[in-house]
């Protein structure tokens, strides 16, 4: 299987027809450099694409360990070091993200199968709950059954539904070690009353998070990546192909917005993508990474996430342009860039002043090339930098 880096290229011999199916994917890029022969460049997309017969598995250039501390923000460190082994060993990343949420999973369900009242109608022998009385007069008289409107302490709830559909998922893909795939058959066990439906990536979405199901929102995120992520794309007979491809600019922007959200609870609310307009009479609608407000809803700082920098490790002018444009329409005083820091750029903290407009644009950078523990710590550094400008 070829192996190449994001925004890497590699040369392939390719048929044009191979060509033009990796190209209409939109996960790389790929263009003529010889008859029969192909230049394929990754773009910000990692992971394990089968296309027409070609299998490519694009690396991240941040530590792999790191990568599901991406995925899934907030969990223990020990839910993934098994895996980053795996990914290492098999230079395949779709079965040892299965594996990693078999363990989520196991973890999750390993609380208890969560059980919810749900509204049922059904004809009884004996009244349970309350008379369906519009259902009792379709009947015509008859005494029995009893059209009935009750509530049922279930676990045929939708959370349970959706895990039980990416378990079912989970399953089809190839190469997931025995072990992996034991685990993920006990929790298709544990949700035996739970029934099969079609789930898509939307309808987690719609889910809203409670007390009662937000020890679930690991797992529930994890199913989500999956059904947006994993696509059959090739299916011959007996065999099939699964491709898997996550987004790292997405990953880091959420990865972002979480721990800064988890780190400045108590002080400081982190809104991620709000609405913002740049003309008056709310005309040129602008959506900014984060806005920083106070408490009380006062808006006080506005930040940009980035995952790739330049060559040189400067922040693009585009990216200036962009965070100065919030700046002024959210009338701030100063606004953050966010980069993601790879192993070989130099560490960036530098700030620009706006001639003639006074407002201070900062870039900072996240390194994610250490252990988890050095990301936790770039993490906080960023958050108290963050705070003390909001503090005034």
């Amino acid at each position: 299987m070829p192996i190449l880096s994001e925004y890497g290229s590699i040369d392939l011999n390719l048929t044009r027809r191979q060509a033009e199916a990796l190209q209409c994917t939109g996960f790389v890029v790929v263009s003529p450099v010889l008859p029969e022969r192909w230049r394929v460049t990754a773009t910000s997309f990692v992971g394990s694409l089968v296309v027409d017969g070609v299998e490519l598995l694009v690396r991240p250039k941040i530590n792999p360990e790191n990568l599901f501390l991406l995925l899934e923000p907030g969990l223990p460190p020990n839910a993934w070091r098994r895996e980053v082994f795996n990914y290492d060993a098999t230079s395949d990343l779709l079965s040892s993200f299965v594996s990693f949420f078999a363990r989520t999973l196991e973890t999750t369900l390993g609380r208890g199968v969560m059980r919810s009242y749900q509204a049922r109608e059904d004809s009884l022998v004996a009244l349970r709950g309350r008379l369906d009385v519009v259902g009792q007069f379709r009947r015509a008289g008859a005494l029995t059954p009893v059209a009935c409107a009750y509530d049922e302490f279930s676990e045929n709830i939708i959370e349970n539904r959706t895990l039980r559909a990416a378990i079912r998922l989970a399953l089809r893909v190839p190469k997931v070690p025995p072990s992996e795939r034991q685990r993920l058959m006990r929790q298709l066990v544990a949700l035996d009353g739970v029934e099969d439906v079609a789930i898509r990536a939307e309808d987690i979405d719609n889910i809203p998070v409670t007390r009662l199901n937000q020890h679930y929102q690991p797992a529930l995120r994890l199913a989500r990546l999956l059904f947006a992520n994993l696509t059959l794309t090739d299916a011959r007979g007996a065999t099939s192909a699964l491709s898997f491809m996550v987004d790292m600019n997405e990953l880091f922007q959420r990865f972002v917005t979480e721990r800064l959200r988890r780190a400045l609870r108590g002080r400081l609310d982190v809104i991620d993508v709000p609405t913002v307009h740049l003309g008056l009479g709310r005309r040129v609608a602008m959506q900014p990474d984060l806005v920083f407000q106070q408490l009380n809803g006062t808006v006080q700082y506005v930040g940009d996430v980035k995952y790739k920098l330049t060559t040189d490790a400067r922040g693009r002018s585009g990216d200036y342009y962009q965070l100065l444009a919030y700046t002024t329409a959210m009338d701030l005083s100063e606004g953050v860039l966010i980069y993601c820091r790879h192993p070989d750029d130099p560490v960036t903290k530098s700030t620009v002043v706006v001639k003639n407009a006074g407002k201070k644009l900062v870039l900072r950078s996240v390194d994610l090339s250490g252990s988890a523990a050095s990301v936790e710590r770039e993490v906080a550094a960023l958050a108290q930098a963050i705070a003390p400008t909001n503090a005034r």
